[in-house]
């Protein structure tokens, strides 16, 4: 009722109803930025007085799988530790989806694996990642001492889904470099395509940081390119009508700060 009033009071419908559903329309995502801005406000206004809360409201993060599972964890322990904020949430999926959400409104800041083209999206790279490609160690590259990205033709390739910064890496810089390949497994884990590389089924391209346990324990072993030292940038990403609260402001610096520390 109160929605039916709101958009009477507008005059414009805000949702679509189907199969007695409510779907945001176009003219209802035109008011989310402003609705998201008030809420926001609101919440400030609500905290503004109270020593004991430096900041107001919960921060909604969205974080790719490398980035969620082996960045994140030490920026938040470092951001809780240095502004005593305890209230975040974080959501790890592929950086496609996090790029939905935030596009939905559903998070307030996104970390990721690569770049976004999505027109409503802005992204600023906040770190970087070193790359590397894995084999088992029974594969035949990874008894050779002195390898060139091009010497990998022919080769199988283990991948990570559509969607995942890893995988759009593979293509855009790896790929490029090798006459012929060929994909044999699509996963959506990085677990499970290290599990798959170890187990002999093709090379697999990853973060050296996803890769790092496996490395050691000498499940894989990282493939020697000589000059050929892939890196990609760690991008912050947000909704280009996104409120900057004072603890959204904050993070975004503490992110950009923290890749010197």
């Amino acid at each position: 009722m109160a929605l039916a009033e709101l958009e009477k009071q507008l005059g414009h419908p805000l949702f679509d109803r189907v199969n007695n559903r409510l779907i945001l329309n176009q003219e209802g995502h035109k008011l989310l930025p402003l609705a998201d801005e008030l809420l926001s406000r609101a919440n400030n206004i609500s905290r503004l007085f109270d020593a004991d809360h430096a900041f107001a409201g919960q921060l909604k993060i969205g974080a790719s799988d490398t980035v969620g599972n082996h960045v994140v964890p030490g920026l938040l322990s470092q951001f809780r530790q240095q502004h005593q904020h305890f209230a975040q949430s974080v959501v790890i999926s592929n950086s496609r989806l996090i790029c939905q959400k935030l596009h939905d409104y559903e998070l307030d800041i996104g970390l990721i694996e690569g770049n976004t083209p999505h027109p409503d999206l802005i992204s600023t790279p906040f770190s970087h990642d070193d790359m590397c490609i894995i084999a088992a160690p029974t594969h035949s590259f990874s008894k050779m001492n002195k390898l060139d990205i091009t010497d990998l033709s022919p080769s199988n390739w283990v991948l990570r889904e559509a969607g995942s910064g890893s995988r759009e890496f593979f293509l855009r810089t790896v790929a490029p470099h090798i006459e012929t390949w060929h994909e044999v497994f699509e996963l959506n884990t990085t677990e499970a395509l290290i599990n798959s590389v170890a187990a002999g089924i093709g090379l697999g391209c990853l973060s050296t940081l996803a890769a790092q346990y496996a490395l050691k324990d000498g499940r894989v072993t990282r493939l020697d390119l000589g000059h050929f030292a892939p890196q990609r940038s760690l991008w912050l990403v947000m909704h280009k009508d996104k409120y900057h609260s004072p603890l959204l402001k904050t993070f975004i610096a503490f992110c950009h700060q923290w890749d010197n520390t």
